[in-house]
């Protein structure tokens, strides 16, 4: 048995369960040094937003007691990882360097370097694969290209045998005999400054055994119907596992080995949701074969698309005041919980892509900043999907009706009343278009529209007619 320490490096996979790196560590019988490192200027301009850092903050502090549940201590550095790791080489006498693979660019190329530079001071480093079903090198089309459309996607890979869970003997983990210095959490500063939210602790409970427990509460009912309750606000009817999934405190070979275990993926809700778990990973194919797109468009001819800044108009569908309550409601979860529903978050997006005709990454950068679940790879893939630019996108023409949406999918209005509370008296019949109702009907429900509530920001019909205008103005 080897005895010099073997650091193993977390950084996307904030996980004991399934962890192929961990298991790797474990079968070496060697002494670990478990270690994050906080680096964001290491993220090429896509450092983790307020709500990511309030998130990542907590993950820490669970896996920190895990460790400490076992014996061990969880090592926090903060700077360049590079010198950072070396650091901890040189006063550990650690050998070896494992970590599971990142995907998004520079991530990628800084992880292919610091593997290089570790090699050449004769360190054993090795990288593993814990975050996805199909790495992005593993899918190709017929002629050799990256997927571009989902559907060929999802038929290349849906038959593919899943790599067995990573079984490791946590107890059986041996930890170093002498620790280097760490840091205490709160002094990497991830909490934000500005107390918005304080209401995320309602909302969410953040730990692998959380994630566990949601995905049984799934499994046990939900996912039956997921077919149908994905698309309802109101109802608690998908996983919300997306924030686990993106910091890993569970991987996707987890949910799928034990959706495959209770449910028949030939039934239509297992199969949408499965569907929905390789919507993932083709966002992450798309993203390693096409790394600029998060800052500009796959389709290249549409960075001339003729947008229209108005610093007014974004701060009002930030804010949740754009006067169409399916809208304002998505809003107002996001910046209450962290989390908006994809079904909301495709009509708002669309509203302002199209009506407003906001640039996209102005969208892209406010989800980033305020979801606890801010993918690279899953915000970039449904922005530009909204704004027809980008992967198996929508095409622009196509524009989301905010009312019929919300008659559609909250038909009662029980998701807008529960975040849209100064028209919760409303009637149904009312409750997705405030400005038709008749004044008795707004009296009696104590709304005085651009008073307490405010008359949308562009009509329907006019902004659907300029998001066509700005089309053909592009395509002359």
């Amino acid at each position: 048995m080897t005895t010099a320490p073997t650091i193993l490096w977390f950084r996307k996979d904030l996980r004991l369960g399934d962890n192929s790196a961990l298991e790797a560590a474990i079968e070496l019988g060697a002494p670990v040094i478990p270690l994050f490192i906080w680096s964001p200027d290491e993220s090429g301009g896509w450092a983790p937003g307020a709500a990511s850092k309030w998130w990542l903050h907590q993950a820490l502090k669970s896996l920190s007691e895990s460790f400490k549940e076992v014996s061990g201590e969880f090592v926090l550095r903060e700077g360049d990882s590079l010198g950072q790791l070396r650091d901890i080489i040189e006063k550990t006498g650690a050998k070896r360097v494992y970590w599971n693979r990142r995907y998004e660019s520079p991530h990628r190329e800084q992880d292919a370097l610091i593997k290089r530079q570790l090699r050449e001071d004769g360190i054993e480093v090795e990288s593993f694969n814990s975050s996805l079903l199909n790495e992005p090198h593993t899918a190709a089309t017929g002629g050799g290209n990256p997927y571009k459309v989902y559907t060929p996607y999802w038929k290349k890979v849906k038959d593919r045998p899943i790599e067995p869970i990573a079984e490791s003997n946590i107890d059986s983990l041996k930890f170093a005999d002498s620790y280097p210095e760490t840091l205490a959490l709160k002094s990497l500063g991830l909490l934000p400054e500005k107390q918005w939210h304080h209401k995320f602790f309602q909302h969410w409970e953040v730990s692998e055994a959380a994630a566990q427990e949601r995905l049984g509460k799934f499994l046990n009912q939900p996912v039956e119907g997921y077919n149908q309750a994905r698309d309802i606000p109101s109802e608690d009817g998908t996983s919300s596992l997306s924030p686990y999934l993106h910091w890993g405190l569970i991987g996707p070979r987890q949910i799928m080995h034990a959706l495959k275990a209770k449910h028949d993926l030939s039934k239509e809700g297992p199969e949408v949701y499965a569907k929905e778990i390789y919507w993932r990973e083709f966002a992450y194919n798309v993203l390693y074969h096409f790394p600029k797109t998060p800052d500009a468009p796959l389709h290249e001819k549409y960075a001339d698309f003729p947008w229209q800044p108005d610093a007014n108009a974004l701060k009002r569908w930030q804010h949740g005041q754009t006067g169409y309550p399916i809208v304002d409601a998505g809003m107002r979860q996001l910046y209450a919980t962290g989390w908006m529903h994809n079904r909301v978050r495709m009509v708002v997006s669309s509203l302002l892509v199209k009506h407003l005709l906001q640039d996209w990454r102005e969208g892209a950068s406010w989800f980033w900043d305020t979801l606890v679940d801010a993918d690279l790879a899953s915000n970039t893939l449904g922005w530009q999907w909204s704004a027809g630019c980008g992967a198996d996108a929508a095409p622009y023409f196509r524009v989301f009706n905010p009312i019929t949406q919300g008659k559609k999918f909250d038909a009662e209005g029980e998701y807008v009343r529960k975040w849209v509370p100064e028209i919760a008296m409303l009637p149904s019949k009312f409750i997705h278009e405030p400005w038709e109702a008749p004044a008795g009907i707004l009296e009696y429900a104590g709304v005085e529209l651009g008073k307490d509530y405010p008359e949308p920001i562009i009509d329907h019909k006019e902004g659907r007619e300029r998001a066509l205008a700005a089309l053909d103005q592009f395509k002359s």
